[in-house]
């Protein structure tokens, strides 16, 4: 019999394709709150029931349908929190709960195992959750340790009187922040501070807008400093509309507003989130700051999965995609947990390419390279009818298993965007242009990513695959974008799994998937112990 499983935060179904194909799991029930990936998985998965928002889960109410569930899979997305980067106006994510709602779910299902794969910074220290109240018994009960990890609000030169007593007042803060689409609008400006001809372009964009939304704040004759800052910062946006103001002294005179603006927000936050605070306080150094203890999320999940009898063994690890014959070095972090009652020791797949031989970009679409991709969704609707090809890579022969080819499909290209893909060569991305074609794209050409602009070498396995349209990833031989259906053969998909919804969800959906060759690998991995201690505890039992 196979085991039953229940995949949460499915995406298109990477993860649920790599269980399937060892022939031993059962999916019966997937969670995935987006529509296009639930367009996606049920094409691809049409026999497993689809639900919703995994908070709204009914564990109860499977069990009584499915019965026993054997195995709980998923990737729950997980940000966690980072102070070093000031610019964010958000600092707590709201992905947090759903690495609780993971754990919500072995906690009712009690499966035999589980498997939870993320990103490789979880398992980093960095890596933490702001205490809420709700999680004061928990860390308690289960000792998860913690620390003071101070929540930054305001640099000392924007703090105010009064600023310390109104971060503390919700109803002082929901007075005094703007509407979230006015904030929008002249924080577009505001990051526009290193390139003043990309700054006068918005300005000229969005003129009528900050046009509208100036007269509240410039007539608005409240005798307060954030009133005051607000109205400087609106009028000198008016002030260079009207010719009396240079571009490059707009930034100096609505920074005070959009950093006040960025304190109440995250202040805002905080209630928001039933953050528990221990102390706000202001000092010379670092300005206005919330102290809040923190945890570690990885010590979170095994302080609670891990304790008791009828808790789990665990093994966590990096795993490079490439080492289980992906041509592509994506590496995941994976938490394999087994009941304690079946198996006190849990293993982690082995590595299937181990003299680093690694599969290339070459194995996995040099057979597509003569296959013209289209353009739009309605040219894709039919697909693209492919003749049989001899001498096939082994990769090309396990995922060439379609006569039509659905996907195949790419962006055009700019004058600009083809200039550029013209001057790279295999390997090399934007840093390696001339800088007479690095300008009018990026506010800080310095800053810009190696993954942009990135030519695909054919002779190594590719990157970690993103949403390689937002990358602007360029085939190794054609001056074209990758297609979505190469991006999928990169990520080891099959031909004959279809993704679905528009050009860049599609793009979207193959850069968040588990490579299922990988998810093969562990489920092959976990399937051996299972069957291997439950053998072992029938023979004992008679």
């Amino acid at each position: 019999m196979p085991y039953s499983v229940v995949d949460l935060f499915a995406g298109a179904g990477g993860l649920s394709l790599g269980f399937m194909q060892t022939g031993k799991y059962d999916i019966k029930v997937a969670f995935e709150r987006e529509p296009y990936m639930q367009a996606t998985y049920h094409r691809n998965h049409p026999n497993v029931e689809l639900q919703g928002d995994v908070c709204s889960a009914d564990y109860d109410d499977i069990q009584r349908r499915y019965g026993t569930i054997d195995v709980i899979i998923g990737g729950p997305p997980c940000q966690g929190f980072s102070n070093a980067n000031r610019q964010k106006n958000h600092a707590i994510s709201q992905n947090n709960m759903l690495v609780k709602q993971y754990i919500r779910a072995i906690r009712e299902l009690h499966p035999k195992a589980f498997v939870m794969e993320n990103v490789s910074m979880l398992r980093s220290d960095v890596h933490r959750f702001y205490m809420e109240e709700a999680d004061l018994d928990i860390v308690d009960e289960y000792q998860i340790p913690n620390k003071n990890t101070p929540l930054h609000l305001l640099d000392t030169e924007f703090v105010f009187d009064d600023a310390l007593e109104l971060v503390q007042n919700l109803d002082l803060i929901q007075q005094n922040l703007w509407p979230e689409n006015h904030y929008r609008e002249l924080n577009i400006i505001y990051k526009g501070e290193k390139n003043v001809d990309k700054m006068k372009k918005s300005l000229e964009n969005h003129q009528h807008k900050l046009t509208e939304i100036a007269q509240t704040y410039i007539e608005d004759d409240t005798n307060s400093h954030i009133a005051q800052k607000s109205k400087e910062a609106f009028k000198a946006i008016m002030d260079y509309f009207d010719g009396t103001l240079e571009a490059d002294k707009i930034h100096a005179l609505i920074e005070p507003a959009i950093i006040i603006q960025r304190m109440l927000s995250k202040a805002k936050e905080i209630f928001d989130n039933h953050i528990h605070v221990d102390s706000y306080e202001c000092t010379e150094k670092d300005g206005i700051l919330a102290n809040i203890r923190s945890f570690a999320v990885f010590d979170y999940l095994k302080g609670i999965l891990t304790s008791g009898e009828d808790g789990y063994a665990i093994n966590s690890g990096v795993l490079c995609a490439a080492d289980f014959g992906a041509p592509q070095k994506r590496n995941r972090f994976v938490v394999i947990g087994i009941k304690k009652s079946i198996s006190n020791v849990v293993f982690l797949p082995p590595r299937k390419i181990k003299d680093g031989h690694y599969k290339t970009v070459h194995d996995a679409i040099f057979d597509l390279e003569d296959v013209t991709p289209v353009y739009n969704l309605a040219e894709d609707k039919e697909g693209i009818p492919l003749e049989p090809k001899d001498q096939l890579s082994s990769v090309a022969q396990q995922l060439r298993d379609s006569n039509i080819l659905k996907n195949h499909i790419i962006t055009k290209t700019t004058d600009v965007a083809m200039k550029r893909f013209k001057a790279l060569h295999q390997g090399e991305n934007f840093h390696s242009l001339n800088d007479s074609l690095k300008t009018n794209t990026y506010t800080d050409v310095k800053r810009t990513q190696n993954t942009i602009y990135l030519r695909l070498d054919y002779n190594e396995p590719s990157g970690t695959v993103l949403n390689v349209r937002k990358s602007m990833w360029i085939h190794p031989t054609l001056d074209r974008a990758i297609s979505v259906r190469e991006a999928a053969r990169l990520q080891t998909f099959p031909d004959s799994f279809v993704f679905c919804g528009s050009k860049d969800k599609q793009y979207q959906q193959v850069g968040n998937a588990v490579p299922p060759i990988m998810a093969k690998a562990i489920a092959k991995q976990l399937a051996s112990t299972l069957g291997r201690k439950l053998r072992k505890a029938e023979q004992e039992n008679g």
